[in-house]
This record gives structure tokens, sequence and C-alpha cells, in this order.
């Protein structure tokens, strides 16, 4: 199944200086999860500072176990603002 995580930088207590060290290592992470399969894609926000990220997993307690493995999650930088379980569209299915 497929979840759509939208994340967050909390910038209200942390600065860029702050977030600096720790991006070389969530970028790695977040290809490692790529390489495995874990995460689809990911994109940064448009509106505030955070990311989107789509994930492959069983359920939502999974993708949850994939976000605690980031550095800027870990270290209270970035906030979980939704997990969103996806469903096919059913619009592009064979017409009847």
């Amino acid at each position: 199944m497929q979840f759509f995580a939208l994340l967050t930088r909390n910038t209200a207590k942390f600065s860029d200086a702050d977030f600096a060290p720790l991006l070389p290592g969530e970028a790695e992470q977040r290809r490692t999860l790529y390489a495995e399969g874990a995460v689809r894609q990911v994109w940064n926000r448009g509106d505030i500072p955070g990311s989107g990220m789509m994930f492959e997993a069983a359920d939502d307690t999974e993708v949850r176990g994939y976000l605690a493995t980031l550095p800027l999650i870990k270290a209270g930088m970035m906030d979980v603002t939704a997990i969103v379980p996806l469903n096919p569209y059913p619009g592009f299915g064979p017409k009847r």
C-alpha cells in the first residue's frame, strides 16, 4: 500500500545553521530508503520548509518506523504533519 507523508521543518525552534550539519545525513538516509524500496518519491514543499514523501508500506506504523530513521526527525527538527494512506484512483481503469 502507498502512503504520503507530509513533513514540516521546525523553523520556530531551529535556524538554517542548526539544520545544515544534519542535511547530508538526511539526504543519505532518504537515498537508502529509496534504494530499499520503502520510499517511492520525495519532493521539497513549495509553500514552507519541509518535504513530501511517498512510501510503500504495509501500514502507518511501518511508515512511522521509516520516518524515525531520518536524522531531522530524530533530532526533533522535522515534524510529521500527516501520513495519508492512498487508494488507487478508479477513473483510469478499464471502461465498461
